[in-house]
């Protein structure tokens, strides 16, 4: 084991993650195979993909850890062995099931790309070598365990590119998920891929993610009047001395509302109410909704702003004045007042969270607000509250919001994120690309699915500016590329697409993780993982990373694995008749 190993322990295994968390025919071939002899019969599978997903060109590789606990703690239970019997037809041999019963991966040999890695179509993320009979067993549950896991990072990935450096994200998307192993499994990944924390809880505690949260719009709903406060005194942070919060805050509230143009007697009394209470069981973390309530009354707002009866926003809305949110006259007027409260008690509030309505729009007014109360009172940091926006936020959203010239520090990202609705699955495919010895192809007349056979290594080549400039698959029998020296690399199918490549670096893609029934490079910590994301992808050029038409990365084949493919398929492809 790798020395990376000693300060590291992986999260348990779900519970849900054993042999049987497979499809019924994994194991009727393989008692086809044990029945008829092929059960140690030398095998190679790819596990690859063949499209990148949401229309970008690259993906990110996840799973690999829970890949390796898989197969570390492979074993059929009795009840495992019960229910088979059970199940299976009444002639299955009774020697078959004492044969699974002893089965372990300890002959299994898997290869991979690391973990946090982009990686590319028709490129292997995994190999997998052994016995016939195991190396079958195992497919769907690496499958499944890879899928959606690549699919989510690259997910989160992306949002983090249209995000950029300096705007926190957080997963809010638990209640949205496909049940709770898609919600723990979209919380681990999102943070691979580059979220900042996640609203799930166990998923802080299993995969060691920050864990961020506010409150909901009903715990601002379940206070009525002033008098729902239970307690209206909090301890000076530093002097210790008793602060009535209440009276403070309806001070500040009166003083503010001459400030920002608006009546206080619009805000609600409810809502201070559950913002006092708020304020005072977290006085160091206090955040909070301001978009509870909303209204269309008044012709009221902040002057700088109130233009011919119109809000202007400076963000491309221009919002009739009618229609003005009520956040603006109540959520913000009793958060600021209550912001103000806490620090006369030694404490500074966090910031805000909106919910709905013109996110550019609000987080501008309110940003100006901020500004405007930090400049009366000679207060610079209350100009930096966090403001973060919520609200079936997708890719497509944030960048109208950058367009508009929002105001937003963090986005609290959910249904869009762990769905991932652009596209719900990868379609990543395990394939039989050597037995014996003997290499096998997969014929198709749709070439997108023809398998590339033969035991495989792949390189990556970089180009004189550092950038990633193509991915080289070549058979293992192969001397690897060097750099500075000439390679040809060819289109795996068209023969006219050819080129040559003068690599100023090569990157030897695969590492044996399990051999020998052990873990040989024990797993990275998610942080580590998260970390190689970002190093991944900043080798790629901006071009193959931008939202809109991208340019293809290339993906290609020895000169010897070329001619490899194409003498296999001719000698595979049937021979047609024509009458």
């Amino acid at each position: 084991m790798s020395d990376n190993q000693s300060n590291y322990k992986m999260a348990r295994q779900n519970g849900i993650v054993q042999p049987l968390l497979t499809d019924l025919y994994q194991i009727t071939m393989a008692y086809a195979y044990w029945k008829s002899g092929k059960a140690n019969d030398v095998a190679v599978f790819d596990l690859f993909f063949r499209t990148n997903p949401f229309h970008g060109e690259f993906t990110i590789f996840a799973g690999l850890e829970e890949c390796l606990k898989f197969l570390e703690n492979f074993h059929y239970s009795d009840s495992d062995i019960e229910y088979l019997r059970q199940t299976l037809p009444a002639n299955i041999e009774t020697e078959f099931y004492d044969y699974l019963k002893d089965l372990t991966c300890k002959d299994v040999k898997l290869s991979a790309i690391e973990e946090g890695s982009v990686a590319f179509p028709r490129v292997p993320l995994m190999r997998i070598e052994g016995p016939l009979i195991i190396t079958q067993l195992i497919e769907t549950t690496l499958l499944t365990l890879v899928n959606f896991a690549s699919l989510m990072a690259t997910n989160a990935a992306r949002y983090r590119m249209v995000a950029g450096k300096n705007i926190s994200l957080l997963e809010f998307g638990l209640r949205r998920a496909q049940g709770p192993d898609g919600g723990l499994s979209a919380s681990k990944y999102s943070y691979i891929g580059g979220f900042d924390g996640t609203s799930n809880v166990l998923a802080g505690k299993m995969f060691n993610i920050p864990v961020k949260g506010t409150h909901a719009h009903s715990f601002v709903t379940s206070f009525s009047t002033l008098e729902d406060i239970h307690s209206v005194t909090l301890r000076h942070a530093v002097t210790r001395e008793q602060c009535n919060l209440l009276e403070l805050s309806l001070a500040w509230r009166k003083r503010l509302s001459s400030i920002m143009d608006v009546s206080p007697d619009e805000a609600s009394d409810g809502e201070l109410a559950a913002l006092i209470s708020y304020a005072q069981a977290f006085p160091t973390g206090f955040l909070s909704l301001v978009d509870t309530y909303d209204v269309k009354r008044y012709n009221i707002g902040l002057a700088p702003h109130r233009r011919n009866g119109r809000y202007n926003s400076n963000c491309g809305s221009d919002i009739p004045a009618t229609t003005v949110d009520r956040t603006l006259r109540s959520g913000l007027l009793n958060f600021c007042a209550v912001a103000l409260s806490l620090h006369d008690c030694g404490y500074r509030a966090v910031g805000i969270r909106i919910d709905s309505g013109d996110l550019a729009y609000l987080s501008i007014l309110a940003r100006d607000i901020f500004k405007q109360v930090a400049e009366e009172f000679n207060l610079p940091w209350f100009a930096e509250l966090t403001i973060v926006a919520s609200n079936d936020i997708n890719e497509e959203t944030i960048l109208s919001l950058h367009e508009q010239g929002h105001a937003i520090d963090c986005f609290g990202i959910g249904t869009h994120l762990v769905t991932c609705q652009r596209q719900p699955a990868l379609g990543c495919v395990y394939k039989l690309v050597e037995i014996n010895g003997q290499p096998r192809i997969k014929l198709s007349q749709d070439v997108g699915k023809v398998t590339i056979p033969g035991h495989k290594e792949a390189y990556r080549l970089f180009g004189a500016d550092g950038h990633a400039l193509i991915d080289l698959l070549q058979r293992s029998t192969e001397a690897p590329p060097r750099t500075g020296q000439k390679v040809l690399c060819r289109h795996p199918f068209q023969e006219s697409k050819r080129a040559y490549v003068i690599p100023s670096k090569v990157e030897h893609l695969y590492k044996v993780y399990w051999k020998d029934g052990r873990i040989c490079v024990h797993p990275k910590p998610l942080s580590e993982v998260r970390e190689r994301v970002q190093a991944s992808l900043r080798t790629l050029r901006q071009d193959i990373k931008r939202n809109l038409n991208p340019t293809p990365y290339k993906v290609a084949v020895s000169d010897d694995l070329y001619s490899f493919i194409h003498d296999l398929w001719l000698q595979n492809a049937p021979i047609g008749e024509l009458s």
